[in-house]
């Protein structure tokens, strides 16, 4: 197999598609001895009558140095759409069983989540067509108002659910605060490695600062025994000095933090010890392998097409939270391989346009804020995927604007509409690097993007 050299300009380009990279390295290989001259030359033509294609469509999308089309708003808004309703959908198959089985209203919640959604949406127009200027002066607020609100769980207003509390109830109304945590710490990071970019090359300037505010947040989620929403806040926060390009080296350090502390809170708690021993299929005797095997077992009932909408036998009090994190399994069950494709290919172009955006622009504010909503939505979404299909043990982190949850789906569409807000824009906002040794983050993160490519 033909391996493409690092050290090529051509492949190295961040400005040439990743198959247009491709085409041309191939080309410009000696493959004889490999294919005939003939088969050579047809290979070539089929490719590039595929890279032909798909450039297009890729230089069709904003941020390729061409001019805006607008197209990119649309795919992102249409996707969004698209996922909220297959969770409308799905939320209601999969809990009206279980609250008839209960004598309460089989719509309840529905009906609820429908209302969130509702907010959400308008919440998230609203945010699209917010400036970047005022997005950076809610930078300080929002982190205070994540951080009181996290303070409040361990108030008489907290409420456990499940062993964990990680809930807010005033009166009739209840939240999760950590929802709007993972916003707050994506703004709040991207205004302060703004400010400090001329200190990007001194780590304790700018990482520690970052690091030492940021844990606060994610340590009070932690005591509430959170684990998987205290892992997504982590990846955020790294995301942030990530984008900002701060040198590589630090993330090693990050990286071991974070498997330290996920390991002594999964060590101390038998709850997560035998998660963790159910995965690994050592202690299934206690019943603790069920959920998984449940949802495993959804998946593969469904084959190519599904059983049916409304159909699923796993749902009838097999598989527990078969409407919040286990709902990917019912997709697969009613909806089968065509659905769950679905899903993951609304995520992934999602994810993909999403970062064609943010390069556009020079602004460190701007790329740090739209990578850590980017690995925010896509990194939950990979995770919690990971977690029905028995990659990752149950860690009890929900499918975005899939799974049932007012406060989750709500604060990221308002997350989705920041991304928005950055494609509508018909000029890219005026970099404020000038000409300060912070000059080239930008450039290194369209480096470290195309790599990643």
């Amino acid at each position: 197999m033909t391996r493409l050299r690092r050290d090529s300009p051509v492949s190295s380009d961040p400005r040439v598609p990743l198959l247009d990279r491709l085409g041309r390295t191939w080309d410009s290989q000696d493959h004889t001895g490999v294919v005939g001259v003939q088969d050579r030359a047809q290979a070539r033509a089929s490719f590039s009558a595929l890279r032909q294609r798909a450039n297009t469509m890729w230089f069709s999308l904003d941020g390729t140095g061409r001019p805006e089309t607008g197209w990119a708003y649309y795919v992102l808004l249409s996707c969004v759409v698209a996922l909220t309703v297959i969770g409308l959908t799905m939320v209601l198959s999969s809990s009206a069983v279980e609250q008839i089985t209960k004598d309460l209203d089989p719509l309840s919640l529905f009906k609820k989540q429908a209302l969130w959604a509702v907010g959400g949406f308008v919440a998230m127009m609203a945010a699209s067509r917010l400036p970047v200027s005022f997005l950076r002066k809610l930078a300080w607020p929002a982190f205070f108002l994540a951080l009181i609100l996290l303070l409040a769980v361990f108030t008489p207003l907290g409420v456990d659910v499940k062993g964990n509390r990680n809930w807010l109830r005033i009166g009739g109304f209840q939240m999760q605060p950590s929802e709007p945590a993972k916003l707050a710490i994506a703004l709040w990071s991207a205004f302060l490695l703004e400010r400090k970019q001329k200190y990007l090359g001194d780590w304790r300037q700018t990482a520690l600062p970052v690091l030492l505010l940021g844990c606060c947040l994610i340590g009070l989620v932690l005591l509430g025994h959170d684990l998987g929403t205290s892992m997504i806040l982590a990846i955020i926060l790294a995301t942030s000095l990530w984008a900002a390009g701060l040198p590589n080296r630090l993330f090693g350090w990050i990286a071991a933090g974070i498997v330290v502390v996920a390991g002594v809170m999964a060590l101390t708690s038998g709850n997560r010890t035998s998660r963790l021993a159910a995965w690994l299929g050592t202690n299934c005797d206690t019943g603790l392998c069920d959920q998984a095997q449940a949802g495993l077992t959804g998946l593969a009932r469904g084959g190519w097409l599904g059983v049916g909408l409304g159909k699923s036998q796993m749902k009838w009090s097999w598989l527990p939270e078969a409407h919040n994190d286990f709902v990917f399994a019912i997709v697969g069950e009613e909806l089968g391989w065509l659905g769950t494709t679905l899903i993951v290919v609304l995520f992934a172009v999602f994810t993909l346009v999403a970062i064609r955006v943010i390069l556009r622009y020079d602004d460190v504010f701007i790329r740090v804020l739209g990578s850590c909503i980017i690995v925010w939505i896509s990194v939950q979404a990979l995770v919690n995927i990971s977690m029905v299909t028995g990659l990752l043990p149950v860690i009890g982190v929900p499918l975005p604007f899939i799974s049932y949850g007012g406060s989750a789906l709500t604060f990221t569409m308002i997350g989705s509409g920041i991304i928005l807000s950055f494609a509508r824009q018909k000029k890219p906002a005026r970099s404020r690097l000038g000409g300060s040794p912070a000059a080239s983050s930008a450039s290194r993160l369209s480096e470290r993007i195309s790599h990643s490519s």
